[in-house]
């Protein structure tokens, strides 16, 4: 078995790619007076947490690496190294992706880590940078353990989900307008990752994927971009700071503070860490399923359109 395998960190090989890049789409918006905006202390905070991702990965990869490598040990498993096997590899890691990024808006203990990314009101590269600190206590790196378990070594994994990370990169903006409809059909793109980024009753919890759109369209959550609506970039409510270890730990202060609330069963404690986000046992709150009800009570001509069929 291909125990001593290795791979370059891809996302870093591309850090110049991404710094020339986000230097680019800057000096288009600068002459062009459109596709996008960027606001320096909101980009600086993106910058600081892409670091701060890139810090944590170093210093706590080695548990989910030493968890793959557990599982290594004892599949019978091996599909080798062939340029099929990262196809497939690549194929496989991206559907793993969206269903993470999925439990990653339908569960309270995910969705801590992963708020972050959608702290930003604004859409531009530097948005992509803001990652979390904190995606070894979601304990997702079991969602990979399937990969492992067929026999792809864990080090082709890694660096497929690298290479997953640097395609996302590039549709974090608003200076792409829509990709040729046969792009646009299969592919994940700047303009169906925008409606991911959303806070409009239409736009919440869809378009998971990360490179492939198909994934969305077989399981029910792809909405397109509405002309007739435009994007509102952020959080359903947006924390109004810009001090990157409030946009790194509120939501984990936020389930402490809820779950050790008195007088709460044990099911309703567990609820606010793993229900889905806004969820409250009074009803105080709402989550994404009762704020599309409430949209629709205001404006029952929408059900039914983009946003309000699932």
């Amino acid at each position: 078995m291909t125990d001593t395998l290795s791979f370059p960190d891809p996302t870093q090989l591309a850090v110049p790619f991404f710094v020339a890049a986000i230097l680019a789409e800057f000096i288009w918006i600068a002459v062009k007076g459109k596709g996008g905006r960027y606001e320096t202390r909101d980009a600086v905070t993106s910058l600081i947490m892409g670091a701060g991702s890139v810090a944590s990965g170093l210093l706590l990869g080695f548990i989910a690496y030493g968890f793959f490598m557990v599982l290594w040990t004892i599949t019978p498993l091996d599909l080798g190294t062939s340029v099929g096997v990262f196809i497939l590899c690549f194929v496989l890691d991206d559907l793993r992706y969206y269903w993470v990024h999925r439990f990653g808006h339908r569960i309270r203990w995910v969705w801590a880590s992963h708020v972050n990314h959608h702290s930003s009101q604004h859409y531009n590269l530097t948005t992509a940078l803001r990652q979390t600190w904190t995606g070894t206590f979601t304990f997702m790196m079991i969602v990979r353990a399937p990969l492992i378990l067929l026999g792809f070594h864990p080090a082709i994994v890694l660096f497929c989900g690298g290479l997953n990370l640097i395609y996302q990169f590039w549709i974090h903006t608003e200076a792409i307008g829509k990709m040729p409809r046969w792009f646009e059909a299969i592919m994940n793109t700047p303009s169906h990752h925008r409606v991911h980024h959303g806070r409009n009753p239409r736009y919440l919890d869809c378009n998971y994927a990360g490179v492939f759109i198909i994934w969305d369209k077989m399981f029910g959550t792809f909405v397109p971009e509405q002309d007739s609506e435009k994007v509102d970039y952020g959080l359903v409510h947006n924390l109004g700071s810009f001090n990157p270890l409030r946009v790194a730990f509120h939501e984990w202060i936020g389930i402490f503070q809820d779950v050790i609330q008195p007088g709460l069963t044990l099911r309703q404690r567990l609820n606010y860490a793993f229900g889905p986000p806004g969820y409250s046992h009074d009803g105080s709150r709402d989550t994404s399923e009762t704020i599309k009800a409430k949209h629709l009570k205001r404006k029952p001509q929408d059900r039914g359109s983009p946003g309000f069929t699932q």
